[in-house]
């Protein structure tokens, strides 16, 4: 498909059709592009109005959720198989998961999408959505998911953990909450000290205790590397910072923290959320490949950059961009990473480790190699106690959320965390 473009739309367009085409813009982005689907919003979206915006947002993501459903549709009512990237397979896309999956009209879930295809096979758009709803077709209960991170995750976690994961992208997760101080919200529960869970869709800006600095959104998961340094007093160094939520933890329980990371568009989101809560940050954005501290710290927490797809749920693009090559790409920045970031310990000092993948390359196995190359270093076991609820750590110490953990309250993102000791 050839890529869209802002010149290819018309100055002026029926109401709804410039949000179709900024979600056809993303989906091109992601499948073709391999980009994030956060990471190509502005550019797809661009000039759009909020509402808008958000709505393609919403389509492109559900599209990504349910994309070997809908093909699978989509291919049961033509004659033979439309190319992957034909632009008529994207738009029928576009338009199903409207009808089948946001509760849009079908009149509305085809008129707005046919422009996309002004001057191609308008009619075979429209014939196969028309078929397709003469059927009365519904997506089934759970999601499919690609053939790819289906025989992938299948040999690493076996097929419980896939099933776990297919079950896990048909709802959106819940919001997570980790609190500076006790508060209480209407209908929230507790999974851990110092957290709560809301529903999914929760208006973030409207709960008690935001304007307060009480509270900020954070993964039960993304929270555990923070709990296992714990609280203390003195300097914490947190290595790729952004957005945020490890660094205002460690603040929260005492630690002199410098949060470093190499993006400064995102660390505009961490100085917000210290300067809302009020807990101070030393904020440097720096590439860690080239920044030195200026001395040791007693602590260092290196949740270091990844696959990501581990935070599936939410972010559903990386079921379909992240292939062998990045993974590979991945565990080698990981492999460096980790390496300066050893020397920044002080001797007796903690490093934790963690990623948000559930690709054994960025975990397991960079752990194993670190500590191959690395003497000074040891396992500092993680303990049931220091966990939320219903978490275990493996025997060595280790801890490996695989989707399935705490699926009866709502789930939790994937995420591979290691506490390391460095010799006195």
């Amino acid at each position: 498909m050839a890529q869209p473009s802002q010149k290819s739309a018309p100055r002026s367009e029926p109401p709804g059709v410039p949000a179709r085409r900024a979600a056809l813009r993303l989906l091109d982005a992601v499948l073709r592009r391999g980009l994030a689907l956060e990471q190509a919003l502005d550019s797809a979206a661009k000039g759009l109005a909020p509402s808008d915006r958000g709505l393609a947002h919403a389509i492109a993501a559900e599209t990504l959720r349910r994309l070997p459903d809908l093909d699978a549709l989509i291919d049961s009512a033509t004659q033979r198989p439309l190319p992957d990237d034909a632009k008529a397979r994207f738009a029928l896309r576009i338009a199903l998961a409207q009808a089948l999956g946001l509760g849009t009209p079908h009149h509305a879930a085809i008129s707005t999408v046919l422009p996309l295809v002004d001057g191609g096979p308008r009619k075979l758009v429209h014939g196969v959505f028309g078929t397709l709803m003469r059927r009365d077709v519904a997506f089934p209960e759970v999601p499919a998911l690609p053939d790819a991170i289906i025989e992938r995750w299948q040999r690493h976690w076996g097929e419980a953990v896939v099933d776990a994961a297919a079950h896990a992208i048909t709802a959106p997760p819940p919001l997570d909450l980790s609190l500076q101080r006790p508060i209480e919200i209407d209908g929230a529960e507790s999974l851990a000290p110092g957290h709560l869970r809301l529903a999914p869709g929760t208006s973030v800006p409207e709960l008690p205790g935001f304007e307060e600095g009480d509270w900020w959104v954070q993964d039960i998961a993304a929270s555990i590397p923070a709990r296992l340094i714990g609280a203390g007093q003195g300097n914490a160094l947190d290595l790729c910072a952004a957005p945020g939520g490890k660094s205002l933890q460690l603040a929260a329980a005492g630690w002199n923290v410098t949060s470093v990371d190499v993006s400064e568009s995102r660390l505009a989101r961490l100085r917000e959320n210290s300067a809302r809560t009020r807990l101070p940050l030393h904020v440097i954005a720096a590439d860690l490949l080239q920044w030195e501290p200026e001395a040791p710290a007693d602590a260092v927490l290196l949740d270091a950059p990844c696959s990501a797809t581990g935070i599936f749920r939410r972010h559903p693009d990386v079921l379909h961009r992240v292939r062998p090559s990045l993974i590979r790409e991945m565990a080698d920045l990981q492999s460096r990473l980790l390496a300066r970031a050893a020397e920044w310990v002080r001797p007796g000092g903690t490093l934790v480790f963690s990623t948000c993948s559930l690709e054994p390359e960025e975990g397991e196995a960079q752990l194993e190699g670190f500590l191959a190359s690395h003497s000074d270093y040891a396992v500092d076991a993680v303990r049931t106690e220091e966990l939320p609820a219903a978490i275990v750590p493996r025997e060595n110490g280790t801890l490996r959320l695989l989707p399935g953990t705490l699926a009866e309250a709502g789930g939790c993102d994937g995420f591979f965390i290691a506490r390391l000791k460095r010799a006195g």
